[in-house]
């Protein structure tokens, strides 16, 4: 069972990255401050769950949450400042895009660098363990395979709708067959074998 937070009596924000493994796409974050009284038996690490199951609860957590908001790191920037970086340059967009401001973050994860002078705690496979965390997950999640369905009817050839630009065997080969488009991360082992895609 998922804890309520971390701090009683503080405005506390769960903080979350999708995509950080991906060969195409931008990295997405979320930052969820829920209501102290939140419970919902179904919230949980988004990769635990279904597709559909992860849309109705974003719908829920939009909708019962004090605060919530999406940041967004491209794949140009991904290129200049590494993955880790750019997601935690993630979170740190999508806090600030908070209407209201958290006394302290909870981070997925174990690396986080700073936001100003808001505290912060880093907890390994918190969006399994903290509701804020898994909401910002499902978010995170939710707002990113959108955006790869976007970028899919686009590029078709890549199957992202499928795939979400992770690096399945069909991407690879579709990589190799067609070459890079844009949207993919020109630093990354694109083709699995230590060639990049820098080489077509």
């Amino acid at each position: 069972m998922l804890l309520p937070c971390l701090h009683e009596g503080v405005i506390e924000a769960g903080c979350d990255e999708a995509g950080r493994g991906c060969l195409a796409g931008a990295v997405y974050a979320a930052a969820v401050i829920l209501p102290p009284d939140f419970r919902n038996e179904l919230l949980n690490d988004s990769k635990q769950l279904s597709e559909h199951r992860r849309y109705a609860l974003r719908e829920v957590i939009e909708r019962e949450a004090v605060a919530w908001a999406v940041g967004v790191v491209t794949p140009a920037e991904i290129d200049e400042i590494n993955i880790l970086r750019a997601s935690i340059l993630a979170m740190h967009r999508a806090i600030d895009g908070l209407r209201v401001r958290p006394q302290h973050l909870l981070i997925d994860g174990n690396r986080f660098t700073p936001y100003g002078d808001t505290p912060h705690t880093t907890v390994v496979k918190g969006d399994g363990k903290y509701m804020s965390i898994a909401a910002a997950s499902v978010l995170a999640k939710t707002y990113r395979d959108d955006y790869m369905k976007r970028l899919h009817a686009e590029y078709p050839a890549y199957g992202w709708d499928g795939n979400k630009g992770y690096p399945t065997k069909a991407h690879r080969e579709a990589i190799r067959r067609h070459g890079i488009t844009p949207y993919h991360r020109r630093t990354f082992n694109l083709l699995g074998d230590a060639q990049l895609a820098l080489d077509f």
